[in-house]
């Protein structure tokens, strides 16, 4: 009887290694583009002025902000409308925004990308204005893209015949999905480059070693250093 139960206590071990064998390698590994960037690869902020026009008597009041004045007289001598010299006039309906986007890598000319508007005046609200056509500019002052469209306004204010106001978020900044069209691409150099740098997002030498080790192996020594 203990023979029987000793050679029962001696398979353990054996069922546990066969187990162990059969069972499959769960091994914790991370993507390249999940821990790193390429070098060159990035979006490229663009920033233009325009007009929003539209809005509902909550437009800059142009006495106070006289660029607006400017802008929009600018934009209807443009079209062939010329304006007597001197001429003061109130455009409750008019207000001077900031255009800002983000410019994806490898944006090609003809795709959509979201703004973002934002007034630089004294306008109350953006909410029900459309913006007019607005270039877009990088860093090298040249243009990327073309910007117009309807805002989305996710911010609100009351007012009371009492004096008093409420105000939800921020009514003088607005968005326009796929308010964008690119016009040229950003030159990356990419396709031309003899090669790659890979920008860790947290530095460190034991994980750019193993980066390393693992380009090597799948394609040959000396690839990645």
């Amino acid at each position: 009887m203990k023979s029987f139960f000793l050679r029962q206590l001696l398979l353990v071990p054996l069922l546990l290694a066969v187990l162990a064998s059969l069972m499959p390698n769960n091994v914790l590994a991370d993507r390249l583009k999940d821990i790193a960037s390429i070098a060159g690869v990035r979006s490229n902020a663009l920033l233009g002025y325009g007009l929003v026009v539209g809005l509902d008597g909550t437009g800059d009041q142009t006495s106070q902000t006289p660029f607006t004045t400017q802008s929009f007289t600018n934009m209807l001598e443009q079209f062939g409308v010329t304006l007597p010299p001197g001429l003061r006039f109130q455009l409750k309906n008019v207000a001077a925004v900031a255009v800002h986007a983000e410019l994806p890598a490898f944006a090609k000319p003809g795709q959509p990308v979201d703004v973002t508007v934002s007034s630089i005046g004294n306008a109350k609200s953006l909410r029900g204005g459309s913006l007019l056509l607005t270039s877009l500019k990088g860093a090298d002052g040249q243009i990327y893209a073309l910007a117009q469209g309807n805002l989305v306004v996710g911010g609100f204010g009351a007012e009371g015949a009492d004096g008093s106001s409420i105000t939800v978020n921020i009514p003088s900044v607005g968005r326009i999905p796929n308010g964008a069209t690119v016009e040229r691409m950003v030159d990356t150099g990419f396709d031309s480059a003899t090669n790659l740098i890979f920008n860790l997002h947290r530095s460190d030498f034991t994980t750019a070693k193993r980066v390393a080790d693992q380009i090597n192996n799948m394609f040959g020594p000396q690839v990645a250093r």
